[in-house]
């Protein structure tokens, strides 16, 4: 079983947005979640000390729209050189393709949506905002850009746009409660979300001058 030791030495500690310190608050919720709910604990720790260890970090290469492959493959390597039976490596590997919200796997076990879960209550809140605005950071992206028309009607930018972190509210976080698979997660995401859209209307508001004394 992978320790919360040895996956430290898998993320880099100064990411805002999957350094170790998401793992840990994932892991946190994650086993909240999981002990609510009835879940394979050992499944479910696995899936999530491994769910970023490998191309989601800066400087990794194209993998980070992927990492979730990349994680995958990696903990598959882990879980093998530990002896863990074949179909609860596949159990593992399942749940870490299955984190993504842009993800193309779908999470159908248990554990597989409790880790989802998890990992998006993290985007939540006032952490989703400061790990929004670190990826904007990373990316060389504006905190705040008027979006077009067109991003407006499909979630696509124009040629020149920059997809600042309110885009990336407008088209993943404003959306994430509803996404969320368990009751418990569903719950919790309440007031993280109210936190979170609270604080990119107020960054609207302020960025386009609206109540300012120059009106």
């Amino acid at each position: 079983m992978p320790t919360v030791e040895e996956a430290r030495g898998w993320y880099q500690e100064n990411d805002p947005v999957h350094g170790f310190d998401h793992v840990l608050r994932v892991l946190r919720l994650a086993e909240s979640l999981g002990r609510e709910l009835g879940a394979d604990m050992e499944i479910l720790r696995a899936a999530v000390l491994l769910h970023d260890a490998s191309g989601a970090h800066p400087g990794e290469g194209d993998n980070r729209v992927t990492h979730e492959r990349a994680s995958a493959g990696f903990a598959q390597e882990v879980l093998i050189a530990e002896g863990w039976e074949p179909e609860n490596i596949e159990a593992v590997l399942h749940c870490i393709r299955a984190h993504r919200f842009r993800g193309q796997e779908t999470p159908i076990t248990l554990e597989a949506q409790i880790l989802f879960d998890a990992d998006k209550l993290d985007v939540n809140g006032a952490f989703g905002v400061a790990r929004t605005i670190g990826y904007a950071i990373q990316a060389r992206q504006p905190i705040f850009a008027e979006p077009s028309a067109r991003f407006l009607e499909s979630g696509q930018t124009e040629p020149d746009e920059p997809h600042s972190a309110y885009h990336e509210y407008l088209f993943k976080l404003r959306y994430v409660r509803d996404r969320l698979h368990t009751e418990p997660a569903r719950r919790l995401s309440e007031a993280r979300h109210h936190a979170l859209t609270a604080f990119f209307e107020q960054l609207t508001a302020e960025a386009r001058g609206e109540g300012s004394s120059a009106e």
